[in-house]
């Protein structure tokens, strides 16, 4: 099989399998092809004839859609409102006799369990449990809330319709996760187990090349659809969903969703924040939004507007807490970089820290990893 990166070394495939998890752009006409033979190398690998048509939709939100489609869920997606979607695609997926039954557990769990099953016997519980943290682990909150966030989204399409969004939902647990399969095949990768010369038509390898080149994907007997890569994707330091002026993850046909830092946004929302004030602030109901306003509008120009009181003050700093309704307490540490800047002047910090913090001391130790007790520097810098 032909494979689109060259093998990276055992210590950085975790690295390789978080650039594909989290890849963006447009799927090109070689992609395609390298997944589209990928496909027909996972049926082959399960013992299975190839899929007589495969089908590309250009985003989750299709795929789902049309895998409810051959599930002869059509009369409840209409009913939702989502007619659009099905008129577009029923045709690309009618086939004389149906598109048979989903292969989903042939292509993708069968080989997954033995390959695990296998590796877990050669290493025993607690090696494999090591392997798993330095690489799998690694990535899988971070690619399982993205997943968590694209299916939920994709049920909210058929709004207050609670049958339909069941549907939808339920159809997404028929996908194969093509590139957010990312921390199973990192594990798999480091143990060697997608090396082609070893594993020739392998399940995983084949997988793995259909990841490398599409996203979710839904395996029939006669059909396999196959969705595009988002074609935007921003995320923040800490790797969660973030962008102020449009859509952090977005998909060709429209399909999105809004994002700051990891929290989600209706769409418009930070974009409608050009005229926050106090007084604004304060009367959001929604907690999350009403952080993400704190956090836009500055704490440092909030507290100063509001006549906010210092909480404590010590040699390291002062403790600030802003109470902010039905959610946790702000609380920040001020600080004076002790190094000056070029014209002189001395650079106020804001250091968030623990809601539990009573001191500027335990709060600027905190972000060191220490207790107030062992925060004894020699040189401030």
């Amino acid at each position: 099989m032909q494979t689109t990166t060259s093998s990276p070394s055992r210590g950085d495939v975790t690295l390789a399998w978080q650039a594909t998890a989290f890849s963006a752009g447009p799927t090109g006409p070689g992609e395609h092809e390298r997944a589209e033979t990928a496909v027909r190398a996972a049926y082959a690998a399960a013992g299975l004839a190839p899929p007589e048509r495969v089908v590309w939709v250009p985003s989750p939100a299709h795929g789902t859609i049309a895998a409810a489609l051959i599930a002869g869920h059509r009369e409840a997606l209409e009913k939702a409102g989502l007619q659009e979607y099905t008129e577009r695609l029923a045709p690309l997926i009618a086939l004389p006799g149906g598109a048979g039954g989903s292969v989903r557990e042939a292509v993708r769990t069968l080989p997954w369990e033995k390959a695990r099953t296998a590796a877990s016997s050669e290493l025993g519980p607690r090696e494999w449990a090591h392997v798993w943290a330095r690489t799998g682990g690694r990535l899988w909150n971070q690619v399982n809330d993205l997943v968590d966030r694209v299916r939920r989204a994709i049920g909210e399409l058929a709004g207050d319709d609670a049958e339909a969004t069941a549907l939808l939902r339920g159809a997404t647990l028929d996908a194969v996760l093509g590139q957010h399969d990312a921390p199973f095949l990192a594990l798999a990768d480091h143990l060697g187990r997608l090396d082609g010369d070893g594993h020739p038509g392998d399940a995983l390898s084949a997988m793995a090349e259909v990841a490398r080149n599409a996203g979710w994907w839904w395996p029939y007997e006669r059909i396999a659809i196959l969705s595009e890569r988002p074609a935007e994707l921003h995320r923040d330091e800490p790797g969660r969903l973030h962008r102020g002026d449009g859509p952090a993850l977005a998909y060709s046909d429209g399909f999105s969703l809004h994002a700051w830092r990891g929290m989600p946004m209706q769409a418009g929302f930070i974009e409608s924040l050009t005229d926050l004030t106090p007084a604004r602030i304060d009367a959001e109901e929604n907690a999350e939004q009403r952080r993400v306003m704190l956090e836009i509008y500055g704490y440092d120009r909030y507290l100063a507007e509001t006549g906010a009181k210092p909480q404590q003050r010590d040699s390291t700093g002062v403790l600030w807490r802003i109470p902010v309704r039905d959610d946790e307490d702000v609380v920040m540490v001020e600080v004076v970089n002790s190094t000056p800047e070029p014209d002189g002047s001395y650079r106020t910090y804001f250091l968030r820290v623990p809601p539990r913090t009573l001191t500027a001391r335990q709060g600027v130790a905190w972000t060191f990893g220490l207790d107030a007790r062992d925060y004894t520097p020699q040189q401030q810098t």
